[in-house]
Protein backbone atom coordinates (compact mmCIF):
# COMPACT_ATOMS: atom_id res chain seq x y z
CA UNK A 1 0.00 0.00 0.00
CA UNK A 2 0.81 3.62 -0.37
CA UNK A 3 3.00 4.89 2.60
CA UNK A 4 1.27 7.98 2.51
CA UNK A 5 -1.75 6.21 2.86
CA UNK A 6 -0.50 4.13 6.17
CA UNK A 7 0.59 7.28 7.77
CA UNK A 8 -2.76 9.14 7.48
CA UNK A 9 -4.16 5.98 8.93
CA UNK A 10 -1.63 5.88 11.63
CA UNK A 11 -2.67 9.54 12.91
CA UNK A 12 0.94 9.97 14.40
CA UNK A 13 2.37 13.47 13.62
CA UNK A 14 5.95 12.08 15.35
CA UNK A 15 8.45 9.05 14.42
CA UNK A 16 11.37 8.07 15.67
CA UNK A 17 13.33 5.26 14.47
CA UNK A 18 16.63 2.92 13.02
CA UNK A 19 16.32 3.01 9.28
CA UNK A 20 16.13 -0.32 7.40
CA UNK A 21 16.11 -1.35 4.13
CA UNK A 22 12.50 -3.03 4.67
CA UNK A 23 10.87 -0.03 5.24
CA UNK A 24 12.80 1.94 2.46
CA UNK A 25 9.35 3.34 1.42
CA UNK A 26 8.65 4.80 5.01
CA UNK A 27 12.20 6.41 5.70
CA UNK A 28 12.40 8.09 2.24
CA UNK A 29 8.68 9.49 3.29
CA UNK A 30 9.69 10.67 6.25
CA UNK A 31 12.89 12.15 4.98
CA UNK A 32 11.03 13.99 2.04
CA UNK A 33 8.12 15.26 4.53
CA UNK A 34 10.00 15.67 7.73
CA UNK A 35 13.86 15.76 7.38
CA UNK A 36 15.64 15.47 10.88
CA UNK A 37 13.25 17.49 12.55
CA UNK A 38 12.98 17.53 16.60
CA UNK A 39 9.22 17.78 16.87
CA UNK A 40 8.20 15.42 14.17
CA UNK A 41 11.18 12.67 13.28
CA UNK A 42 14.47 11.82 15.00
CA UNK A 43 16.63 8.63 13.61
CA UNK A 44 17.81 7.31 17.14
CA UNK A 45 20.87 5.34 17.85
CA UNK A 46 19.50 2.14 18.56
CA UNK A 47 15.46 1.01 18.84
CA UNK A 48 15.31 1.28 22.61
CA UNK A 49 16.64 4.77 22.42
CA UNK A 50 13.70 5.10 20.04
CA UNK A 51 10.92 3.75 22.36
CA UNK A 52 12.26 5.71 25.46
CA UNK A 53 12.98 9.02 23.07
CA UNK A 54 8.99 8.23 22.09
CA UNK A 55 7.93 7.79 26.32
CA UNK A 56 9.33 11.31 26.75
CA UNK A 57 7.05 12.80 23.55
CA UNK A 58 3.89 11.13 25.27
CA UNK A 59 5.05 12.36 28.17
CA UNK A 60 5.24 16.36 26.78
CA UNK A 61 1.71 15.75 24.51
CA UNK A 62 -0.39 12.72 25.80
CA UNK A 63 0.24 11.95 21.90
CA UNK A 64 0.98 8.48 20.34
CA UNK A 65 4.28 8.31 18.30
CA UNK A 66 5.35 6.11 15.90
CA UNK A 67 8.60 3.68 16.10
CA UNK A 68 9.67 2.58 13.49
CA UNK A 69 12.63 -0.91 13.18
CA UNK A 70 14.09 -3.66 11.35
CA UNK A 71 12.84 -6.81 13.70
CA UNK A 72 16.31 -7.36 14.81
CA UNK A 73 15.38 -4.32 16.61
CA UNK A 74 13.22 -5.98 18.71
CA UNK A 75 16.05 -7.51 21.13
CA UNK A 76 16.94 -3.95 21.45
CA UNK A 77 13.43 -2.61 22.17
CA UNK A 78 12.31 -5.42 24.84
CA UNK A 79 13.53 -3.63 27.77
CA UNK A 80 11.99 -0.39 27.48
CA UNK A 81 8.58 -2.06 26.21
CA UNK A 82 8.22 -4.69 28.83
CA UNK A 83 9.56 -2.45 31.96
CA UNK A 84 8.43 0.78 31.15
CA UNK A 85 5.86 1.26 28.52
CA UNK A 86 3.97 -1.65 29.43
CA UNK A 87 0.83 -0.88 31.30
CA UNK A 88 1.09 -2.58 34.86
CA UNK A 89 4.39 0.07 35.02
CA UNK A 90 3.92 3.55 33.34
CA UNK A 91 0.97 2.43 30.71
CA UNK A 92 2.74 4.64 27.59
CA UNK A 93 0.70 3.91 24.12
CA UNK A 94 3.33 3.46 21.25
CA UNK A 95 2.32 2.19 17.55
CA UNK A 96 5.61 0.17 16.21
CA UNK A 97 6.47 -0.55 12.80
CA UNK A 98 8.50 -3.58 12.24
CA UNK A 99 10.17 -4.43 8.91
CA UNK A 100 9.92 -8.18 8.67
CA UNK A 101 13.30 -9.88 7.24
CA UNK A 102 13.63 -13.22 6.99
CA UNK A 103 10.01 -14.00 6.89
CA UNK A 104 9.76 -17.88 6.16
CA UNK A 105 9.59 -18.56 3.03
CA UNK A 106 11.51 -15.78 1.95
CA UNK A 107 15.19 -16.09 1.32
CA UNK A 108 17.56 -13.80 3.18
CA UNK A 109 20.52 -13.42 4.77
CA UNK A 110 21.36 -16.22 7.49
CA UNK A 111 21.56 -13.31 10.01
CA UNK A 112 18.18 -12.93 9.10
CA UNK A 113 16.63 -16.07 8.93
CA UNK A 114 15.93 -16.74 12.74
CA UNK A 115 14.93 -13.51 13.34
CA UNK A 116 12.53 -13.84 10.85
CA UNK A 117 11.12 -17.12 12.80
CA UNK A 118 10.50 -15.50 15.92
CA UNK A 119 9.23 -11.84 15.14
CA UNK A 120 5.31 -12.73 15.44
CA UNK A 121 5.92 -14.64 18.88
CA UNK A 122 8.01 -11.89 20.44
CA UNK A 123 4.94 -9.53 19.44
CA UNK A 124 2.87 -12.33 20.75
CA UNK A 125 5.19 -13.05 23.99
CA UNK A 126 5.13 -9.09 25.32
CA UNK A 127 1.56 -8.94 24.70
CA UNK A 128 1.52 -6.40 21.68
CA UNK A 129 -1.70 -7.27 19.30
CA UNK A 130 -0.29 -6.73 15.55
CA UNK A 131 -0.96 -6.49 11.74
CA UNK A 132 0.48 -7.87 8.79
CA UNK A 133 1.17 -5.15 5.85
CA UNK A 134 1.92 -6.76 2.43
CA UNK A 135 1.54 -5.67 -1.34
CA UNK A 136 -1.82 -5.94 -1.42
CA UNK A 137 -3.42 -4.88 1.80
CA UNK A 138 -5.80 -2.41 1.31
CA UNK A 139 -6.58 1.09 3.51
CA UNK A 140 -9.79 -0.27 4.57
CA UNK A 141 -8.12 -2.95 6.37
CA UNK A 142 -5.70 -0.67 7.89
CA UNK A 143 -8.40 1.75 8.70
CA UNK A 144 -10.32 -1.09 10.40
CA UNK A 145 -7.53 -2.61 12.12
CA UNK A 146 -6.74 1.24 13.36
CA UNK A 147 -10.18 1.27 15.10
CA UNK A 148 -9.53 -1.93 16.87
CA UNK A 149 -5.92 -0.46 18.22
CA UNK A 150 -7.49 2.81 19.40
CA UNK A 151 -9.12 1.80 22.48
CA UNK A 152 -5.70 -0.59 23.07
CA UNK A 153 -3.81 2.75 22.85
CA UNK A 154 -6.22 4.73 25.04
CA UNK A 155 -5.63 2.10 27.60
CA UNK A 156 -1.76 2.81 27.47
CA UNK A 157 -0.84 -0.53 25.57
CA UNK A 158 1.50 -0.79 22.81
CA UNK A 159 0.46 -2.09 18.73
CA UNK A 160 2.32 -3.06 16.00
CA UNK A 161 2.53 -3.32 12.41
CA UNK A 162 4.70 -5.69 10.47
CA UNK A 163 5.53 -5.16 7.13
CA UNK A 164 6.25 -7.50 4.31
CA UNK A 165 8.98 -7.06 1.42
CA UNK A 166 7.60 -4.31 -0.40
CA UNK A 167 4.74 -3.93 1.76
CA UNK A 168 4.63 0.11 1.66
CA UNK A 169 5.64 1.95 -1.67
CA UNK A 170 6.70 5.42 -2.51
CA UNK A 171 7.15 6.37 -6.22
CA UNK A 172 9.53 9.42 -4.83
CA UNK A 173 13.58 9.39 -4.72
CA UNK A 174 15.51 10.77 -1.62
CA UNK A 175 18.84 11.18 -2.90
CA UNK A 176 21.53 11.02 0.23
CA UNK A 177 24.59 12.25 -0.15
CA UNK A 178 27.83 14.08 2.09
CA UNK A 179 31.12 15.49 1.35
CA UNK A 180 33.38 13.03 2.45
CA UNK A 181 36.50 12.28 0.14
CA UNK A 182 37.77 8.24 1.07
CA UNK A 183 34.96 5.78 0.38
CA UNK A 184 34.59 2.94 2.97
CA UNK A 185 35.94 0.70 0.25
CA UNK A 186 38.91 2.34 0.16
CA UNK A 187 39.80 2.77 3.82
CA UNK A 188 39.13 -1.51 4.10
CA UNK A 189 41.29 -1.35 1.52
CA UNK A 190 44.07 0.24 2.87
CA UNK A 191 43.43 -1.79 6.42
CA UNK A 192 43.84 -4.47 4.75
CA UNK A 193 47.08 -3.18 3.01
CA UNK A 194 49.01 -3.24 5.79
CA UNK A 195 47.26 -5.66 8.32
CA UNK A 196 49.08 -8.69 6.81
CA UNK A 197 48.46 -11.40 8.62
CA UNK A 198 46.92 -9.88 11.65
CA UNK A 199 42.97 -11.03 12.52
CA UNK A 200 40.29 -8.45 11.44
CA UNK A 201 36.20 -7.98 12.43
CA UNK A 202 34.71 -6.13 10.66
CA UNK A 203 31.29 -4.95 11.09
CA UNK A 204 27.55 -6.46 9.93
CA UNK A 205 26.74 -4.96 6.09
CA UNK A 206 28.18 -3.60 3.30
CA UNK A 207 31.76 -2.86 5.45
CA UNK A 208 31.92 -6.95 5.41
CA UNK A 209 30.80 -7.45 2.08
CA UNK A 210 33.44 -4.97 0.54
CA UNK A 211 35.89 -6.81 2.70
CA UNK A 212 35.37 -10.08 1.17
CA UNK A 213 34.82 -8.89 -2.11
CA UNK A 214 38.75 -7.27 -1.67
CA UNK A 215 39.99 -10.39 -0.66
CA UNK A 216 38.52 -12.76 -3.64
CA UNK A 217 39.95 -10.03 -5.88
CA UNK A 218 43.48 -10.01 -4.41
CA UNK A 219 43.34 -13.73 -4.08
CA UNK A 220 44.65 -13.67 -0.41
CA UNK A 221 41.87 -15.87 1.68
CA UNK A 222 39.66 -15.11 4.22
CA UNK A 223 41.27 -16.95 7.43
CA UNK A 224 41.96 -14.26 9.27
CA UNK A 225 38.65 -12.52 8.90
CA UNK A 226 35.59 -12.50 10.90
CA UNK A 227 32.86 -10.98 9.06
CA UNK A 228 30.40 -10.28 11.74
CA UNK A 229 26.57 -10.86 10.63
CA UNK A 230 23.38 -9.79 12.52
CA UNK A 231 24.07 -8.72 16.18
CA UNK A 232 24.15 -4.85 14.86
CA UNK A 233 26.61 -2.61 17.33
CA UNK A 234 28.54 -5.34 18.89
CA UNK A 235 31.74 -5.56 16.36
CA UNK A 236 33.95 -3.66 18.63
CA UNK A 237 33.32 -5.83 21.56
CA UNK A 238 33.86 -9.26 19.51
CA UNK A 239 36.98 -7.67 18.39
CA UNK A 240 37.91 -6.71 21.95
CA UNK A 241 37.31 -10.35 23.37
CA UNK A 242 39.48 -11.32 20.53
CA UNK A 243 42.54 -8.83 21.46
CA UNK A 244 41.73 -9.85 25.34
CA UNK A 245 43.02 -13.14 25.21
CA UNK A 246 45.65 -13.18 22.78
CA UNK A 247 47.36 -10.16 23.92
CA UNK A 248 50.75 -10.73 21.57
CA UNK A 249 48.40 -10.24 18.49
CA UNK A 250 47.50 -6.96 16.55
CA UNK A 251 43.53 -6.95 16.22
CA UNK A 252 41.50 -4.63 13.58
CA UNK A 253 38.15 -3.69 13.95
CA UNK A 254 36.64 -2.37 11.22
CA UNK A 255 33.04 -0.86 12.29
CA UNK A 256 30.42 1.41 11.20
CA UNK A 257 29.36 4.71 12.39
CA UNK A 258 25.97 4.01 12.91
CA UNK A 259 27.02 0.07 14.53
CA UNK A 260 29.35 2.22 16.86
CA UNK A 261 27.30 4.72 18.15
CA UNK A 262 24.42 1.67 18.57
CA UNK A 263 25.92 0.71 21.49
CA UNK A 264 28.68 3.21 22.68
CA UNK A 265 29.35 2.28 25.81
CA UNK A 266 31.31 -0.72 24.32
CA UNK A 267 34.10 2.21 23.39
CA UNK A 268 34.46 3.19 27.53
CA UNK A 269 35.01 -0.95 27.96
CA UNK A 270 37.84 -1.17 25.06
CA UNK A 271 39.35 2.25 27.02
CA UNK A 272 39.19 0.29 30.15
CA UNK A 273 40.61 -2.28 29.44
CA UNK A 274 43.07 -0.88 26.94
CA UNK A 275 44.40 -3.83 25.32
CA UNK A 276 48.21 -3.93 23.97
CA UNK A 277 48.08 -3.02 20.05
Amino acid sequence: MQVRDFTELLGADFYTGVPDSQLKALCNYLMKTYGIDPLHHVIAANEGNCAALAAGYHLATGKVPVVYMQNSGEGNAINPIASLLNDKVYAIPMIFVVGWRGEPGIHDEPQHIYQGEVTLELLKVMGIPYMVISKDTTTEEVRDTMKEFRPLLEQGKNVAFVVRKGGLSFEEEIEYTNTNELTREEIIRHVTNYSGTDPIVSTTGKASRELFEIREADHTGHDMDFLTVGSMGHCSSIALGIALQKPETRVWCIDGDGAALMHMGAMAVIASQNPPT
